[in-house]
């Protein structure tokens, strides 16, 4: 596993700000920022990491309090914090049995889940002490968080196959006829099939996959620019609209909030 730390004369991480990047898993401590309404692709998990209630609205709702909030995939949501450094987990949709996920992760909103939040903590602690040796490769996402690997998700093979290629390049201009064509199936079937074995429709899939890439880049010193012909956006400003939809904050906000987040992938 690749690493890129920010790290001072000891080798100890400066502060507690760190992302943790997989191809199926995120963790992220680190600043939250004013965002505006957001939308991720995967299972949302925000954590409080110091006692201090959090706040979320789910689409048009009343705030919701709790030092735990839980979000399902595109659902559009907005979290504040009274603190500056939050931990937040996402489980990507296509990776996970939404059905054996554990009890807190199927709900919406503000969970009592207190177990959970104290092993989200300690998590954080130990990926400090990781990140000081440069060790995450020893480490299991899932064992740590969750105390065991969450159930796969099964997906038919053609539909798999499609995923692997989104996934493996998040910036190929791909559609969803060639997807179909490729593993010879009707563009409606697939589209159907596709949902179905997913949970979300084919074009949301490609533009979370590709807003996702963004993370891999938050600590190049390339331009905006350069940044959103890598991830396949094909200008700068479509590039700004799709991640402030997706994340609630301007691609610009979200470099300059990651200056000193260790980042490893």
């Amino acid at each position: 596993m690749g690493t890129r730390t920010d790290t001072d004369r000891s080798g100890n991480s400066r502060g507690e700000r760190l992302m943790w990047l997989t191809r199926e898993r995120v963790f992220y401590a680190g600043l939250l920022g004013a965002a505006a309404e957001r939308s991720l692709g995967g299972h949302g998990v925000y954590v409080s990491p110091a006692g201090r209630p959090n706040r979320i609205r789910i689409g048009g709702g009343a705030w919701q309090s709790g030092e735990l909030l839980v979000v399902p995939p595109q659902v559009p949501h907005r979290v504040e914090s009274e603190e500056p450094l939050i931990l937040n987990l996402l489980i990507e949709s296509e990776s996970v049995d939404p059905a054996q996920l554990p009890d807190f992760l199927q709900r919406c909103g503000a969970v009592e889940a207190p177990d959970f939040v104290r092993h989200v903590r300690a998590a954080h602690a130990r990926l400090l002490a990781a990140a000081g040796r440069e060790r995450f490769g020893d480490l299991d996402f899932d064992t740590l968080f969750f105390g065991r690997p969450l159930v796969a998700r099964p997906i038919d093979a053609r539909i798999r196959q499609v995923v692997e290629r989104i996934v493996d390049d998040p910036a190929l201009p791909v559609s969803a006829e060639e997807c179909a064509a490729s593993v010879r199936l009707s563009f409606s079937r697939f589209l159907h099939l596709f949902k179905q074995e997913i949970g979300v429709p084919f074009r949301a899939f490609r533009a979370w996959k590709r807003a996702r890439s963004l993370l891999r880049h938050v600590r190049q010193s390339a331009t905006l620019t350069d940044i959103a012909l890598d991830t396949g956006y094909p200008d700068s400003t479509h590039f700004s609209h799709s991640i402030r939809q997706v994340y609630g904050l301007r691609p610009s906000d979200i470099l300059a909030g990651s200056r000193r987040l260790a980042v490893f992938q």
